[in-house]
């Protein structure tokens, strides 16, 4: 490991509180303890209050006075970037193996108690996330290094309507991970207008010389939600469509990130809803039917109408 890397290394665990002698220190970072007393009189000579106490119970510690530089974390700050690693790790995080390398070290610049500490609650904290396509992880990390730089990619993109692929370059202005996909957000030169890519339909990318400037005050975020759920404009030509139904049922209906977005106004045991009359008629009614008999529609009839013609044809396919 670098002169650096050990030297903060040994602040990390002097933060600790926790007295430690130069033998422990020479076997955590698996350096010569002669080395030790070289970084400790550096740490010294810079500024740093080093107390050396000899004795059966010496060693060193820091002034409990000391200013603490921003990288040295406590142990809840830990916890919770360890904890954040999990979530990010499981969405398919595009600079894993650079994530990885940092919550190692956060557990390497901590005392063994600490180190102890971290590894029982980590143990017990688990993300479940379905797996995402391993193939879009190169993918990923050439849009990260895009984003980062500014720079334009080259893809080969396929739509979900069409099985031939198109070549386009397009400027990343962002990366969303939504609902255990990833997407970027980004200008694309053949449309001439910001479009939402999904990363496991880029079948190849290649880096340009082109160099784009993103919009200081753009944000990706803001973009893709509002392309997935746009504002209701014109609530004056909107369909009251009200359900009722078991509460368990209607709690999940509510907390649905389409259904919530449309939900007027909620009691103990029904629902009310404005959609547009297109969304009423399209893919509201198959997404009701999988909740069964736990929920009602009361109004509009039109709504029902729709539902038993759906499900009559369920039942006459399944008879054939």
């Amino acid at each position: 490991m670098p002169k650096n890397d050990n030297m903060l290394a040994i602040l990390w665990m002097l933060n600790s509180g926790v007295k430690i002698t130069a033998k422990q220190l020479s076997e955590k970072l698996e350096i010569n303890i002669r080395t030790v007393y070289r970084y400790m009189d550096a740490l010294s000579a810079s500024g740093v209050p080093i107390i050396s106490d000899t004795g059966h119970n010496g060693g060193y510690s820091l002034l409990h006075h000391f200013t603490r530089a921003p990288l040295l974390f406590d142990m809840e700050e830990k916890k919770a970037l360890l904890h954040a690693a999990v979530f990010a790790k499981e969405a398919g995080y595009p600079l894993s193996e650079a994530l990885g390398s940092a919550t190692s070290k956060l557990k390497r610049y901590s005392t063994q108690e600490q180190e102890s500490v971290l590894s029982h609650q980590l143990s017990g904290f688990e993300v479940i996330n379905r797996k995402g396509y391993v193939s879009i992880q190169p993918v990923l990390a050439e849009l990260e290094h895009a984003l980062a730089n500014e720079c334009s990619v080259d893809i080969d993109y396929r739509t979900n309507r069409e099985e031939q692929y198109k070549n386009r370059v397009i400027d990343p202005y962002g990366l969303v991970n939504w609902n255990n996909k990833w997407y970027t957000v980004a200008f694309c030169h053949l449309r001439n207008e910001i479009r939402i890519f999904r990363a496991e339909r880029i079948l190849q990318i290649k880096r340009t010389p082109i160099r784009f400037k993103r919009s200081e005050g753009f944000s990706a975020r803001d973009y893709f939600m509002k392309n997935l759920l746009p504002d209701l404009v014109d609530k004056n030509g909107l369909v009251s469509l009200i359900i009722g139904g078991r509460t368990e049922a209607l709690d999940d209906l509510c907390l649905h990130w389409f259904m919530g977005h449309h939900l007027k106004e909620r009691t103990s045991n029904q629902a009310t809803f404005l959609f547009e009359a297109q969304a009423i008629h399209t893919h509201v009614p198959y997404f009701l039917l999988s909740y069964g008999k736990s929920i009602q529609v009361i109004e509009p009839q039109r709504l029902k109408d729709k539902l038993v013609a759906i499900a009559s044809d369920l039942i006459e396919y399944y008879q054939l």
